[in-house]
């Protein structure tokens, strides 16, 4: 598959083949990568329909043949199954670090994934929560190290290649992205749920095998283990682990046995973790004795933007289920008489992204030139008020369709162009301020604890969910909206503040 993609230019030799100017390694990791989002994002795009068919709360859909959840144990679900993704992340950078390398550890988590999705495949409530688990662990392990590898081709961070080759790395994920919903989904929803989860399931097989055959086009450093364990470490994590397994056989094992087990005993947990968790790490970071004033000072300086985040990835990733619910159930399902599915709109975003990264980039460069490119500060208020502006947006569809009325698909489209916008002025400065930020000694965890935003956002949603809180509410819909409109404001209030703390980091 890398062949078709590369091309002969000069080089030092004059016959060697890159990708696009690029390593050859480049494409390997661009055709995984793009595999295995399109199996991500495809399940995805299936997953709260699947939850929500089939029974008389349903509020999507004429196939049968899904879990027959409430709207609200469904959202939860979702929810705390994109937090996991993303939790996953720090453990996957572990193993990447400490047991395998990142290369051995991107090829078992595409087998992790592969599995999880086939397990997906097979009917029955078991076997998908059986697969929704491996997916959430294959993809943390994936999601942190194959990044890394794509920096491995490269000669360290002044390469002038480097930032190139990780735009065409982002052009793979999001066409992967944006292909998924309309294959994996619309084969998935209008015909037969576990043909769709194989689907997603054959993709990244497809993603594997490009992986496994280019291998030997990756940086030698992608095998090295930077920081093994010594002997003595492995055995300690070996006993903490186990009593942590046997300790968690054993109380739900008593659970069990009193037959008081019910779906909440592992989703509240779930949900408590991933914000504990994230809490956890920052106090700990924050508390280290060994950090310098000024990297103290950062990190005060930082929990701002984590905070700012957590709201955001709050009301982002009910893209997948509020705004799902509502493409399927209250939106009208064709445009000038073609019909589609409802999981087309989770093509938007990326799509989006595709078209407007470039635009972006070019205008903060131009504001740059001028002198009024907006700080990051100003940035990350930025993208909270346009998400929850996005929500504020939501309201007037909701009341159109508070009659039965069926909406035009323009306002979601609408909504998910606006929330794109915020994206691309939070995310990507987000990445950036996180590795600019991150004391000394954390400086390999750092991007792990910013995935954790997401995390803690999604927990959030998850938790009001398990609590009764419906949010396909308009009440709440606006509360949310809301929420991050003040906190937009309050982060463009306190700007010179959180400048100040950010010291020469800008």
């Amino acid at each position: 598959m890398a062949s078709s993609l590369t091309k002969d230019s000069a080089s030092t030799t004059g016959t060697e083949k890159t990708f696009f100017g690029h390593p050859r390694g480049l494409a390997t990791l661009f055709m995984t990568e793009m595999w295995e989002r399109f199996s991500y994002y495809g399940m995805r795009a299936l997953l709260i329909y699947y939850l929500v068919s089939g029974g008389a709360d349903a509020a999507t859909g004429s196939q049968g043949g899904g879990l027959a959840m409430t709207t609200a144990t469904a959202t939860a679900i979702y929810s705390v199954y994109v937090s996991m993704v993303y939790l996953m992340a720090m453990p996957g950078g572990w193993f990447g670090d400490r047991v395998w390398g990142a290369r051995k550890t991107v090829a078992i988590a595409g087998f992790v994934i592969m599995a999880g999705h086939f397990s997906l495949a097979v009917p029955g409530q078991a076997m998908f929560f059986v697969g929704l688990i491996l997916v959430a662990i294959g993809s943390g392990l994936l999601k942190a190290n194959i990044s890394t590898m794509v920096g491995h081709l490269y000669d360290g961070p002044e390469d002038p290649r480097r930032d190139g080759g990780f735009t065409l790395f982002y052009v793979g994920i999001n066409l992967g992205a944006f292909v998924a919903p309309f294959v994996v989904g619309t084969i998935g929803k209008e015909h037969n749920w576990h043909l769709g989860f194989a689907l997603a399931a054959v993709g990244m097989g497809l993603g594997l095998t490009q992986f496994l055959i280019g291998t030997r086009n990756l940086s030698p450093k992608s095998s090295v283990v930077p920081n093994p364990l010594s002997p003595e470490e492995r055995k300690r994590v070996l006993v903490k682990v186990g009593l942590a397994c046997l300790a968690v056989v054993v109380f739900y094992g008593a659970v069990v046995g009193l037959g008081a087990y019910t779906l909440n005993w592992a989703l509240v947990p779930l949900t408590l973790a991933g914000l504990l968790i994230p809490l956890a790490v920052l106090t700990r970071i924050k508390r280290d004795k060994e950090l310098s004033a000024t990297e103290q000072t950062k990190m005060s300086a930082y929990i701002w933007f984590f905070i700012a985040a957590a709201v955001f990835w709050m009301i982002y990733d009910q893209g997948g289920s509020t705004l799902s619910l509502f493409a399927d159930g209250k939106t009208a399902d064709s445009v000038f008489g073609l019909g589609f599915s409802a999981t087309w709109y989770q093509s938007l975003n990326p799509l989006f992204v595709m078209a407007l990264a470039p635009v972006f980039a070019w205008l903060w460069l131009w504001l740059a030139r001028k002198n009024q490119e907006p700080n990051t500060i100003v940035k990350f208020a930025m993208g909270l008020v346009l998400v929850g502006a996005s929500f504020f947006v939501f309201i007037v569809p909701m009341n159109m369709a508070g009659d039965g009325t069926k909406v035009s698909p323009m306002w979601l489209v609408s909504i998910y162009m606006i929330q794109t916008i915020g994206e691309l002025c939070l995310s990507p400065v987000g990445l950036s301020v996180t590795t600019k930020m991150a004391p000394q000694k954390y400086a390999s965890q750092m991007m792990g604890i910013w995935f954790l935003a997401v995390t803690a956002g999604d927990c959030v949603t998850g938790l009001l969910s398990l609590g009764g809180v419906s949010l396909n509410g308009i009440g709440v819909i606006a509360l949310e909206a809301a929420a991050a409109v003040v906190a937009g404001l309050a982060v463009y209030m306190y700007r010179n503040k959180v400048k100040a703390m950010m010291g020469s980091v800008h």
